[in-house]
C-alpha cells in the first residue's frame, strides 16, 4: 500500500511501518511533490512520488554500556527542480533539490547555465541527530474525557435550567511511547562538525529497543528504531 503525503507527523515513522508489516501489511510512504500542481509537468509525466528518508545505524556493545553509530543517512525528494535551467534568469543563480541533491544552479550573462552540487556527501543533509537508548521506557498518555452517565450529571446551585454536564478525564495510552534526548550532536554555524558515533550509555543488562532521530537541513524529521541486546549472547 502506497501512502501519499505533502508531510508527515514526527516520530510516525518506523512504528506505522513496523505495526503495519506485523498485520501482513506492506507500507510505501511518498511525499507529494509541489510538482503536482505544475500543469506543464503533469502533462509531460515529470512527477515522481519520493520515498521518506531512512537511517542505517550501527549498535557497538561494550560489557553492559552501549553506543550508536550513525552510518548512513538518505533523502530522495526533489524541490523546485523542474524547469529550473529555462525559468532562471541571466546572472541570477537558484539553490534547489533535485532527487536527493542540493544543487545551486547559476545562468551567467551569456545564459550559459551551470550546476553546483553543494551536498558533497550524505551527511551534509543532517543538521541534528540525537539517540533514545531505551525508546520504550517512556509510554505516550493523553488526557480524555469520560463518557458521563446520568447519574454524574449535576444541576448546578442558585440557578435554573438544563443540567450542566462535569466532565471527567481519564489518562489512556496512545500505544506509542515518547522520544526522550539522552544524547546528541548537532551543527552550529561557528562548528559545522558532525559527531557519528554517540558517547557509551551504561544499560542494564537485556533486549531493548533503542531510536534515533535525525532532521535534515530543511528541518524534516526522521526516526530509525532497533533493538540491541546488552550483556550475553546478541
Amino acid at each position: 500500500m502506497d501512502i501519499l503525503g505533502f508531510e508527515f507527523e514526527m516520530g510516525l515513522f518506523p512504528n506505522i511501518i513496523e505495526e503495519a508489516k506485523s498485520k501482513g501489511i506492506d507500507l510505501a510512504m511518498k511525499y507529494i511533490p509541489r510538482d503536482v500542481f505544475d500543469k506543464r509537468a503533469v502533462e509531460r509525466n515529470q512527477v515522481v512520488f519520493h520515498d521518506v528518508s531512512f537511517i542505517e545505524v550501527k549498535p557497538h556493545v561494550k560489557k553492559n554500556s552501549l553506543a550508536i553509530e550513525l552510518t548512513d543517512f538518505s533523502v530522495f525528494y526533489s524541490q523546485d527542480a523542474q524547469d529550473a535551467d529555462v525559468s532562471l534568469k541571466k546572472g541570477k543563480s537558484k539553490v534547489i533539490v533535485d532527487r536527493g541533491q542540493v544543487v545551486k544552479v547559476s545562468k551567467d550573462k551569456d545564459g550559459v547555465v551551470s550546476r553546483e552540487v553543494l551536498t558533497k556527501k550524505w551527511t551534509d543533509w543532517i543538521d541534528y541527530w540525537s539517540v533514545d537508548f531505551d525508546f520504550e521506557s517512556k509510554r505516550e498518555i493523553v488526557r480524555v474525557p469520560k463518557d458521563m452517565s446520568p447519574n454524574s450529571q449535576t444541576q448546578s446551585q442558585g440557578t435554573e435550567g438544563p443540567q450542566q454536564n462535569l466532565t471527567e478525564w481519564e489518562e489512556v495510552w496512545t500505544g506509542d511511547f515518547i522520544f526522550e534526548n539522552e544524547w546528541q550532536s548537532f551543527r552550529t554555524k561557528k562548528d559545522r562538525s558532525l559527531e557519528l558515533k554517540s558517547a557509551y550509555h551504561e544499560c542494564t543488562p537485556g533486549r531493548r529497543k533503542v531510536a534515533v532521530k535525525v532532521v535534515d537541513i530543511f528541518g524534516n524529521d526522521t526516526m530509525k528504531i532497533i533493538e540491541v541486546t546488552i550483556g550475553g549472547k546478541r
